[in-house]
């Protein structure tokens, strides 16, 4: 049966196996929308309109990994789709049956090159915990180090790639038919999901991701990213560092293992802000089962995946929002919620309006971040703005930890660590490390106007010894002015970036 949108055809035994799910679950309507081609009658009744999030939530999680990722996607988009299914599918799972070791040997020992004995001291065969794409075991290296490593499941390339090709070809096809797909941009979310999934297949990904977050904390102590063990590492297997600790679920589990929760919420606070508005790339999902609570009041990051990347563009946004937010300036927030609009058809009466309730319910100089983002993206909604998915995931990122904060230190102040995270900011982009790069660059753009100094004044000297030619005197000054600038503006700047650069290099 040819598919009518792009895919392979082999792609077609698995669209009958998504439309038998959907139709399992009341949803064969759903099918017949989205996936034609799939068998199922055009006319297919909507079963209840009440349950269909969690009968879509449902038929996500037998569907798999592809589709779980859609949910958890979707799932952000409470400037999109409705409370209660935002509400129902933030309820997706990824954990999975585990597997036997025995299922998942063959697939280790091909990504390590060797038998499991000869790269561990000790391996244990029980897992420590299973997802929809991996499963993790703990182990020690022959020095003693204790690791987990994370095993990609066997086969489950294929299918995901497969299921990829189906959503990008349901996504086309609702765009070029439908108006509101266009406006939710359908085929970037799906091109979003696809990048997703692709990075997550690819567990060098995930170990990049640590190694960069690792750098980014490096003066930080109290910050800890799992090291991993590149030699035991590929594409389908991760080894990194087993890291004890406690995870933030409750202040009196911190303080009963030594750990002081008022120190915890303001580091924790504080890196997070530091790697979205200074770092510019950040944990996107720091949920209590990522991070561990260390003695000595740190923190470590664990399941580094998802890691979003912040624009400088983005952070100054980002900055100007919060700002207008605590000074209450509501002019500024409908200037940041207008370049934020990627439909660019919200009216500017209704941004200015919805800017004004922002501020209105939510601005001043303590700022709860939940409570405003759960009126926030709502409030999106209804006044037609589709925000880019980046910001959607920096927020998400955001109200994850604040109420993890909140939770281990009741009426923490997200705005105090706002405002200690500005100051940072600052000192950052007035320290060494951060103009050293700009100056290097800076200093060889000049020596290349540098270059041209000597080729300039000849050219000056050349015009002011040639004989007079038959025009107004002001044209030829005028052109005169241009190069003898440039020459002398070149070589001063020269040696000032010569004495900058000596000065910051020490």
């Amino acid at each position: 049966m040819p598919l009518p949108f792009p895919g392979r055809a082999a792609d077609s035994a698995r669209l009958a196996e998504i439309t038998r799910i959907l139709a399992r679950h009341g949803l064969g309507w759903l099918a017949a929308r989205f996936l034609p081609g799939s068998g199922t009658p055009a006319d297919a009744a909507e079963s209840d309109p009440a349950t269909t999030p969690q009968r879509v939530r449902l038929a996500l999680e037998e569907l798999g990994p592809a589709w779980i990722k859609l949910g958890q996607i979707l799932a952000t988009r409470a400037d999109l789709l409705p409370p209660a299914w935002i509400t129902e599918l933030e309820r997706l799972q990824s954990e999975a049956p585990t597997l036997p070791f025995a299922a998942l040997q063959a697939e280790l020992e091909a990504a390590l090159g060797a038998p499991v004995s000869e790269c561990f001291a000790q391996f244990d065969e029980t897992p420590l915990a299973a997802a929809s794409m991996a499963q993790v075991h703990r182990a020690t290296l022959a020095d003693g180090t204790p690791v987990v490593v994370k095993i990609r499941r066997p086969g489950i390339a294929a299918p995901m790639l497969a299921d990829l090709r189906l959503i990008a070809g349901a996504a086309a096809l609702a765009e070029r038919t439908n108006a509101q797909a266009r406006r939710l941009r359908a085929g970037a979310m799906a091109a979003e999901l696809a990048d997703a999934l692709r990075q997550e297949l690819d567990f060098t990904v995930e170990g990049r991701n640590a190694d960069r977050l690792r750098a980014d904390f490096a003066r930080n102590p109290r910050v800890v990213v799992p090291t991993i063990h590149w030699p035991l590492s590929s594409e389908s297997v991760l080894v990194m560092d087993y890291v004890a600790g406690v995870a933030p679920t409750s202040a009196a589990a911190l303080t009963a293992a030594g750990i002081d929760p008022a120190r915890i919420a303001a580091l924790g606070a504080d890196v997070v802000l530091d790697m979205v508005l200074i770092n510019g790339r950040f944990h996107g999902d720091p949920h209590p089962g990522n991070l561990r609570c260390l003695p000595g009041d740190g923190i470590a990051l664990l399941d580094l995946g998802l890691v979003g990347q912040v624009s400088p563009r983005r952070r100054e946004e980002f900055i100007r929002f919060t700002q207008a937010l605590i000074t209450c300036d509501d002019v500024a927030m409908a200037d940041v919620l207008a370049i934020w609009d990627e439909s660019g058809s919200a009216p500017a009466a209704a941004v200015s309006a919805a800017a004004r309730r922002l501020v209105e319910s939510h601005g001043g100089n303590t700022l709860k971040l939940a409570p405003m983002v759960a009126d926030f993206l709502p409030l999106l909604r209804e006044t037609g703005i589709v925000m880019p998915s980046d910001l959607l995931l920096i927020f998400k990122a955001l109200v994850t930890i604040d109420g993890v904060l909140s939770r281990i230190e009741p009426g923490f102040d997200l705005a105090a660590a706002l405002r200690r995270s500005t100051v940072r900011l600052v000192a950052a982009r007035l320290a060494p490390d951060h103009w050293q790069p700009i100056v290097r660059a800076l200093g060889l753009e000049l020596a290349h106007m540098g270059n041209d100094a000597p080729r300039l004044l000849r050219a000056a000297v050349q015009r002011l010894t040639e004989p007079p030619a038959p025009v107004a005197p002001a044209p030829q000054w005028a052109a005169l002015i241009k190069p003898v600038t440039r020459a002398v503006w070149g070589a001063g700047a020269l040696v000032a970036v010569a004495i900058l650069a000596t000065r910051l290099m020490g």
